[in-house]
């Protein structure tokens, strides 16, 4: 490791500066003596809804100087903390953005997007069932992202309307559980909650047990990635099938 805090790693994070949620839901699940250090993305209209156009300037958005105050903690791994930013790009452009902040800032790096696909492989999933807050494009987007992947979505539900970005922020975890409900069926391996400013990590329990299958989110899998890839060990409970393969010494990033 780069230098542990706390006794154990340092996890940098770069969460776009509408998000209210990802901070939070790593502070649920925050392992103890894992320290999370944050930097904001710009680079999108606040008041703007979210869509393909918008989370794809957030994707190319220049990030040189959060991505240097944020070096600036020595982080071990680092988190691009916007699932949809790489989404509407393609698999091609998640990879190369990884590559960038991994050379640029010295520490391990996974994006939202990607750790989505590598906790399905880690699962074994092949078919799955997807719901998010996004506007249908970007929805048919992530789809397709994923089906690039070779992970085929047999089922999908989203949100009635448009929402803004604050919007998303602000569904309940009770309607995100809805949304995880409705995306289910009978040949989804797996239900995929998807967007990092989606209260999903509340609900992953309820979800598991009321459908006896995986639930993965974006915050989710993206801790699960950055603590295998260390090495570390996780003792706490509630957040799913995921979590379970969490063993000391399995670093694979």
């Amino acid at each position: 490791m780069i230098g542990a805090s706390r006794g154990r790693a340092r996890i940098g994070v770069l969460v776009p500066f509408t998000n209210t949620n990802l901070e939070a839901d790593l502070a649920l699940m925050r392992p103890e003596g894992v320290s999370f250090h944050y930097a904001r993305l710009g680079g999108y209209e606040a008041d703007e809804i979210p869509d393909a156009d918008q989370m794809a300037a957030l994707g190319a958005s220049d990030i040189d100087e959060p991505l240097r105050l944020l070096a600036g903690a020595r982080p071990d791994v680092i988190l691009y903390g916007c699932t949809s930013a790489t989404l509407t790009h393609g698999r091609s452009f998640d990879r190369a953005l990884a590559g960038r902040i991994a050379r640029t800032s010295g520490a391990a790096t996974v994006t939202a997007a990607g750790a989505l696909v590598a906790a399905l492989e880690a699962l074994g999933v092949k078919r799955i069932g997807f719901a998010s807050p996004y506007v249908p494009q970007i929805n048919d987007q992530a789809i397709a992202f994923l089906r690039d992947c070779f992970i085929e979505t047999v089922s999908r539900a989203g949100v009635e309307n448009p929402l803004g970005n604050y919007g998303q922020g602000e569904l309940s975890p009770q309607d995100v559980f809805g949304l995880g409900l409705r995306c289910d069926s009978p040949e989804a391996e797996a239900i995929v909650l998807s967007c990092t400013d989606m209260r999903g990590v509340e609900v992953i329990g309820r979800l598991e047990q009321a459908l006896g299958k995986p639930v993965v989110t974006s915050n989710q899998a993206m801790l699960f990635e950055a603590l295998r890839g260390l090495g570390v060990a996780y003792g706490g409970a509630g957040f799913g099938m995921l979590f379970d393969k969490l063993t000391a010494g399995t670093a694979l990033l």
